[in-house]
Order: C-alpha cells, then sequence, then structure tokens
C-alpha cells in the first residue's frame, strides 16, 4: 500500500513532546468528561456500598480509596500496554498513539467507570448477574460462558509470560541473574503480601502510616531478592505460578490479592514515572515512521491494530475486575470515578510511554530484533541508570516489574474465572442445585477446573496464544458495552456515549475473530495443525464468536425494545 506523501519525510518527533501531550490530554478528560459522566449519571456519596451492606470479609470487604486503586491498577496493568503499543508500531508511531489516545478516554476509561458504576449500584454484581437482571438469564449464561473461556485465555498467556521471565537459565545452561532475582522479589512479595494483610487489618494501619510501611517492605524485598536470586527452569515456575493462582483464588481478598496490589503498584507506578523522568532528561527523538502502511507482513491494519493495543486503549478484561472485585471494596462512591477511569488513564499514559521509548531505539525507521519486553526493558534499565543505580540493579529491579505486570492480572482473573464457573453452575431462583453442579460450585473444585484447561493451552506457548487472546479480549468490551448500554437505558440513564465504541469494538473483534481462524486454516492446509494446541484454539474461536454473537443479540434486543425504569439504582 503507497504510504502519503505527507507521512514519508516524517522520521524525527520529540518523544518528550508525545508524552506531555498525552498526559495533558488525560487530566483534562478526567477533570471533564470523566467528571461529566459522573455528574450525569449521579452518585450518591452517603449510601453505603456493597462493601459494607455485604461485608463477608472475603469477597466484600471494604478498603480505602488508594488501596482500591491499587488493585485496581496493578489488576488491569498486564503485559497489554507493553506488548501492544510497540507491536502496533509497524504501523508507525501516529495510528498507534492516536488509538491510545481516543481509545483510552472514550473506550477503555468510560468502560471500566461504567462497568464498576453499575456493580455498585446494583449489590456489587459481577457483569454476568448484571446482564441477567436487565437483559435475562439467556443472555446471561452465554455471557457467563464467554467470560470464562476468556479467562482461560488470560491465564494461560499471562502464566507462560511469567513463568519464561522468571526462568533462571538460558537455552544454553547459563545462569540468568535478572531473571532468577525478579523470580525471588515476586515470591518474597507473596509472603510479605500476607503478612503485610495480616498486620495492618490486625493493628488498623492505614493511611500514611499504611503507605510509608508498604514503601519499606517494596525496599526491603526488592533487596533481599536481588542478593538471594532462586534459580529454576521455566517448568518449574510454570507449576509455581498455577499454585500461587489456586491460592489467590481462594484465599480472602484482604489476606493476599489486596495487600499484594498496594505493595506492587509501588513498583509498576515508579516504572511509569522512570519512564517519564528518562524521556523528560533524555529528550529522545521518535526515529520511526509517522505511518509505515495500511498493510505490513499480511497483516491489514484494520483490525489489527486494534485488537494488538488492547489494555493502553480499552480492554473487556477491565472490567471483569470493576464489577468482580473492585466494586465489593469500594467504600465510598466517590471513589469510583478515581479508582475506574483515573486508573485506565494512568495505564494509557504507561502505553504512549512504551510507545515513546521502543521508538527511540530504533535505528533506521526498524525497530531492535528482539521481543517487547525486552525491548522495553532494555530502554527502562538504561533510564534507572541515569539517576545512579547500577545496571546490574537495574535490570533486575525492570525485569521484576515487567513480571508483575503478568502477575497482578493472573491472581485476579483466576478468581475471577472460578466465580463465573460457579455462576454459571448456579440453580434458577426457586430450584434446587443438582450433585455435580453443587460439587463443581465447590470454590476448590471451580478454581482447579478453571486451571486445568488454561494449562493445556498454555502448552502451546504465550505467541500461539497472545492473537486469539487480543481478539477475545476486545470482543469481551463490545459484549459489556452493549451490556452497559442497556443497563443505563433501562435505569432511565444517557447510554448514547457507548453506542459508537460498542459498535466499533464490535467490528473490530470479529474480524480479528475470523482472521484467527483463517490463519489456523492455513496452518492445517500446510500439514501444521496440533490437535492439543491449534485444535483446541479453533474450538475455543468458534465458541467465542458463537457465544458473543448470541449475547449481542440479546442485549441489542433488549436495548431497542426494553422498556425505561425510574433510575433509583
Amino acid at each position: 500500500t503507497e504510504v502519503p506523501i505527507f507521512f514519508k519525510g516524517v522520521m524525527k518527533m520529540n518523544g518528550l513532546t508525545l508524552v506531555c501531550l498525552s498526559i495533558v490530554i488525560f487530566i483534562c478528560a478526567y477533570m471533564f468528561y470523566g467528571r461529566w459522566l459522573v455528574k450525569t449519571w449521579g452518585i450518591e456519596p452517603d449510601a453505603k456500598t456493597p462493601a459494607y451492606r455485604f461485608r463477608d470479609d472475603k469477597d466484600f470487604a471494604p478498603a480505602s480509596r488508594f488501596t482500591v486503586f491499587a488493585h485496581q491498577f496493578s489488576s488491569i496493568t498486564g503485559a497489554g500496554p507493553v506488548t501492544g503499543p510497540i507491536i502496533a508500531a509497524m504501523f508507525g508511531w501516529v495510528p498507534a498513539f492516536l488509538w491510545i489516545l481516543v481509545g483510552g478516554v472514550f473506550f477503555g476509561a468510560v468502560q471500566d467507570f461504567t462497568a464498576l458504576y453499575a456493580s455498585v449500584k446494583n449489590d456489587g454484581k459481577g457483569m454476568g448477574a448484571l446482564i441477567e437482571q436487565y437483559v435475562g438469564r439467556t443472555g446471561c449464561k452465554m455471557f457467563l460462558m464467554f467470560g470464562w473461556l476468556f479467562s482461560l485465555l488470560v491465564i494461560a498467556a499471562f502464566s507462560d509470560i511469567m513463568a519464561s521471565t522468571f526462568n533462571g537459565f538460558s537455552k544454553t545452561g547459563e545462569m540468568m541473574g535478572p531473571n532468577a532475582s525478579a523470580a525471588s522479589i515476586s515470591m518474597i512479595y507473596i509472603a510479605v503480601a500476607v503478612v503485610f494483610g495480616i498486620v495492618t487489618r490486625r493493628f488498623n494501619i492505614t493511611g500514611a502510616k499504611e503507605l510509608i510501611l508498604g514503601i519499606i517492605c517494596m525496599i526491603a524485598m526488592v533487596s533481599l531478592g536481588i542478593a538471594y536470586p532462586m534459580y529454576a527452569s521455566r517448568t518449574t515456575w510454570l507449576y509455581v505460578t498455577y499454585a500461587y493462582c489456586f491460592a489467590a483464588s481462594i484465599m480472602p481478598m484482604w489476606l493476599l490479592i489486596q495487600p499484594r496490589d498496594y505493595l506492587s503498584v509501588f513498583l509498576l507506578l515508579g516504572m511509569i514515572l522512570a519512564g517519564v523522568l528518562g524521556i523528560i532528561v533524555g529528550n529522545p527523538s521518535i526515529n520511526m515512521p509517522a505511518f509505515t502502511s495500511f498493510e505490513v507482513a499480511g497483516k491489514p491494519m484494520f483490525p489489527i491494530l486494534f485488537v494488538t493495543i488492547a489494555c493502553g486503549a480499552v480492554s473487556g478484561f477491565h472490567s471483569l475486575v470493576s464489577s468482580g472485585t473492585s466494586s465489593k471494596t469500594i467504600s465510598n462512591e466517590k471513589d469510583m470515578l478515581p479508582v475506574g477511569y483515573g486508573s485506565m488513564l494512568i495505564e494509557s499514559t504507561l502505553g504512549v510511554v512504551s510507545l515513546v521509548i521502543a521508538c527511540s531505539v530504533a535505528v533506521n525507521g526498524q525497530l531492535p530484533k528482539a521481543t517487547p519486553f525486552a525491548i522495553f526493558g532494555s530502554a527502562i534499565g538504561g533510564y534507572f541508570t541515569m539517576f545512579g543505580i547500577p545496571k546490574y540493579y537495574s535490570t533486575c529491579i525492570v525485569t521484576m516489574c515487567v513480571s508483575a505486570l503478568a502477575m497482578t492480572t493472573i491472581d485476579a482473573v483466576t478468581r475471577i474465572g472460578r466465580m463465573m464457573l460457579q455462576e454459571i453452575l448456579a440453580p434458577e431462583e426457586g430450584k434446587e442445585q443438582g450433585a455435580a453442579a453443587k460439587f463443581l460450585s465447590n470454590t476448590y473444585v471451580a478454581t482447579i477446573v478453571t486451571l486445568i484447561p488454561s494449562y493445556l493451552l498454555c502448552l502451546g506457548g504465550y505467541m500461539n496464544i497472545w492473537p486469539l487472546f487480543g481478539a477475545a479480549n476486545q470482543l469481551l468490551s463490545a459484549l459489556v458495552l452493549v451490556a452497559l448500554a442497556v443497563f443505563l437505558k433501562v435505569t432511565g440513564r444517557k447510554s448514547w456515549m457507548l453506542y459508537i465504541p460498542m459498535t466499533f469494538m464490535f467490528l473490530v473483534t470479529m474480524s480479528a475473530l475470523c482472521l484467527s481462524i483463517y490463519g489456523i486454516y492455513k496452518k492445517a492446509m500446510a500439514g501444521v495443525f496440533f490437535p492439543m494446541v491449534e485444535g483446541l484454539q479453533l474450538v475455543v474461536a468458534l465458541c467465542l464468536m458463537f457465544l458473543a454473537i448470541n449475547v449481542v443479540r440479546s442485549c441489542t434486543k433488549e436495548l431497542f425494545t426494553g422498556k425505561v425504569e425510574v433510575a433509583d439504582k
């Protein structure tokens, strides 16, 4: 495809300008558009939130604004904001940059906030229960099946990323210190998080005291992990990862996930801050074309660009966190805007930083031949050294931050997947639950049933799962947006701001899934087809498409024919 003449000469661009511009846009979006949504839909600052009304200190447990923000931000900020923008740079930095801005402000942040808002207004219910209430039981079951299948892809993809990052040995058997130190820090994090959760709860440590204690713990854990690295193979770490997922799914929120996310947020925010400060000090140039082509290596910009950049712009997974866990810990409805809308904009900032950093190390318009993680980690590590941190230590810290992106996602999604499976098996009102359904609904059993198929998908490797994961993730976003539009309309609230995002995302993702299926078909024709890899992916892709079409059909029917009720929720 011929590149427009206007873009051919645009090779140099100041990275600091892009970062500052995006930060200004995101701040304005929060101050004006986010607050306008709150004013339009209405909140009740004095109302008792579900965290208090249904408090069980397991799933429902009130927490401070920053604690809930830390959980939301840590959970949604997976590997996507780093990998997506860097991969999408193949189309040029302009398309990627614009999609992060537009997607983050009008798609992702709106979806995350609305999902949190709808859940808090409806007793902390998850998306499946919300669909059942406002659309119907059939649509609910279809959505829950879709969400559960999607959770398998997330666990598989991010577990492989985490295990590979922790792998302490190279292909030639050499010991890799930074990976081993990152693994050691992560294991210490898990143990300290449990103790931190017990101590802060037992002695009611909150506010500034909790913040200072958290920072001290973080510095101590990083130092200890670097001093005592843990060397183990990828396979070993894969088993450890799944054991951690099991524990995170069954343990109370306040005991493991919340304190670990609270401690992890300092690392993640520190990584973003280091990237921004590094760009300010280094003032790098963007050494990539503004635009390359509408098709690169056989991949069309539509829909690939909008599927590749997910977490930095819009991600369906975020809505599961908003409605599945965060809504059950919100202490005041005023906290919903910073937790839902604000955390997404910070993640979008990370997406812009990742794009700028990657494009600044490009040579002659070409990115280094390495994985997105390696490109990002190497550049951020260089920024740390600018502040006097030795290169080895900076590499260990960055490796830990990258692994934390995956780790803070898989614990939450395992818990959410387990709860979705339990909702699928729940009996209809007035009916008794069968013996088999009752057995599978057990928290321990439901967790195992969720982890086993995800492990089988994981055997295919991260790169084989990611394209299908990306399409399913964005399709989930489309389903959530149309369901939320129904909620807003039925409760007498304006919903038109969701119409364009939900329509666009549905068209994008169905196109992407068709491309994925066609890719699997070509592998089969070429004789490269393995039932446990491509075969399982094909089954999952077809099931996702079938379920998505039925969910959208049920929701749109209700959206255009449903009756409007008084907005009393």
